[in-house]
């Protein structure tokens, strides 16, 4: 049986179950139970290579001593088991992450899971599916990619699956023009279920990796951070199947609530979709310089990484076009990039890169710390002939972005191979500062064009909808600062 057709009976399951409601509990309940697996098959692996191995946890909460039986425990003697035993101890397993670091991982991917289901047969049943799942065979384990990209198109209906969720195309495409190496401290601030770093973590060992002793420096490299609980779980089960043995460096938090002084500036490489159109609770904008301060989250995420780049450091993000074009803040924010850093190349994607998630237009931002940009290339990303628009059965693809990788050059003699061409145009900081640093700057050498088809024109009121939205939360801030007695800085105000 294959892993789609697995997941897909599991999910069955669960819906007759009383106690699950909705794509996101099932997903929740899915991968703490994956989780524990994965954790288990990584256990055997260690205990095989090393002599007088200790497991992390109580051997009884090992998914072999509990769960790999097909014919162990079920019903209600499984519900208890579950409920009072398994997430009790591990949730509160004294674990001290110098000591015991995977036990350690384990109580933080645990920390706010939840088994939602209340019926033990079906508890069972589920377990018995994911029985069929070998995640010692590495065939089966580099599929889990795509359990997770079906898992997060099934949680379409529950309405946040876009908040983690970036095309594997785009991720790729990233990584490859960004080239992370042996060594590198590479961080995703926002690491959702971890494509970003599950893709730098395969980069790095297909193309530097020649030792055993290369192998440790990689599984030590990886830094990632996620608030919410879900995609750190998610993500935290994927780290251990790429072969981190023990990914401490994931953790479940918000970058953003650390004041920005505090960081170190030591990061080598970044990589992120950060999330935008939405905004962050009321005080997190105090972690930042006052005349940045904003609640929008995408702004805050750019400081940060601009902050903890270190000299030399690359970066590459996703933006969505308000970031190209916002005044206020915004203006301030670009000007502070493009003085502390090297804008080189800003990729425009075309409509639905993020579909079904989203329809705004996005952007990949690439530059480096420690230089002021001279000039900013642009390269408009095109569909291939005959598309029209992405979509979930027809996403975007990585071979599309092989004119970029032909025409992109190297950053150490400042990009001299490329050229203009339809697609790639140059800007000069001057011209950009004299558009007072509105980056949404059209091809030159295409005409405006003006669509009537209907999908693209539905694409282009959804950004439109997503735009007055974001407004419509900037609003709220301001007013809500206003009505609390609190002060309303003039940045803000002209946000």
């Amino acid at each position: 049986m294959s892993i789609s057709s697995v997941i897909k009976s599991i999910q069955d399951i669960m819906r007759q179950d009383a106690g699950v409601d909705g794509d996101a509990q099932r997903l929740g309940q899915l991968s703490w139970l994956l989780f524990l697996k994965v954790f288990d098959a990584q256990e055997e692996a260690l205990e095989f290579e090393q002599d007088n191995y200790q497991t992390p946890i109580p051997e009884r909460y090992l998914w072999r001593n509990w769960a790999a039986n097909p014919e162990g425990m079920t019903g209600d003697e499984l519900l208890d088991f579950v409920n009072n035993e398994i997430f009790e101890v591990l949730k509160n397993l004294t674990a001290p992450v110098d000591t015991n670091p995977r036990g350690f991982v384990v109580r933080q991917a645990l920390s706010d899971a939840f088994n939602y289901m209340k019926n033990g047969t079906l508890l069972r049943q589920v377990i018995n599916k994911l029985n069929d799942i070998d995640f010692s065979s590495s065939s089966e384990r580099h599929m889990f990619g795509d359990i997770y990209e079906q898992l997060l198109r099934d949680l379409q209906s529950a309405g946040n699956a876009g908040e983690f969720y970036t095309p594997r195309a785009v991720t790729r495409f990233i990584v490859d023009r960004v080239d992370p190496k042996l060594g590198d401290r590479i961080m995703d601030p926002a690491c959702g279920t971890g494509g970003f770093l599950t893709c730098s973590f395969e980069h790095v060992k297909n193309n530097y990796v020649k030792s055993s002793e290369d192998h440790q420096i990689l599984q030590k490299q990886i830094f990632g951070f996620e608030k919410k609980q879900l995609p750190h779980l998610l993500c935290t089960t994927n780290m251990l199947l790429h072969g981190i043995e023990v990914p401490v460096q994931i953790r479940h938090d918000n970058t953003l609530s650390k004041p920005l002084s505090s960081w170190d500036s030591d990061i080598d490489v970044i990589v992120t979709n950060p999330p935008f159109g939405g905004t962050e609770e009321a005080g997190i904008e105090t972690n930042f310089p006052t005349d940045l301060r904003t609640r929008e989250t995408a702004d805050l995420f750019l400081q940060l990484i601009v902050e903890v780049l270190a000299d030399k450091g690359r970066a590459a993000v996703v933006l969505p076009d308000g970031t190209l074009f916002g005044e206020g803040v915004k203006t301030k924010l670009k000007k502070m990039l493009t003085e502390e850093c090297n804008l080189h190349t800003i990729v425009r994607l075309p409509n639905g890169v993020f579909n079904p998630y989203t329809g705004i237009k996005t952007n990949l931002l690439f530059f480096t710390k420690g230089k002021p940009t001279k000039d900013v290339w642009f390269y408009e990303h095109p569909y291939p002939a005959g598309v029209k628009n992405y979509s979930k059965t027809k996403p975007m693809k990585f071979e599309e972005f092989q004119a970029e990788i032909d025409w992109w050059g190297t950053e150490e003699d400042d990009f001299a191979a490329r050229v203009e061409n339809e697609q790639a145009w140059k800007v000069s900081i001057e011209d950009v500062i004299a558009r007072n640093f509105n980056l949404d700057i059209k091809n030159p050498h295409v005409g405006e064009v003006i669509s009537h088809d209907p999908d693209e024109l539905l694409v282009d009121y959804s950004q439109q909808q997503q735009s007055i939205t974001e407004l419509r939360n900037q609003l709220k801030g301001v007013l809500g600062k206003a009505l609390a007695g609190e002060e309303v800085s003039q940045e803000e105000m002209s946000a």
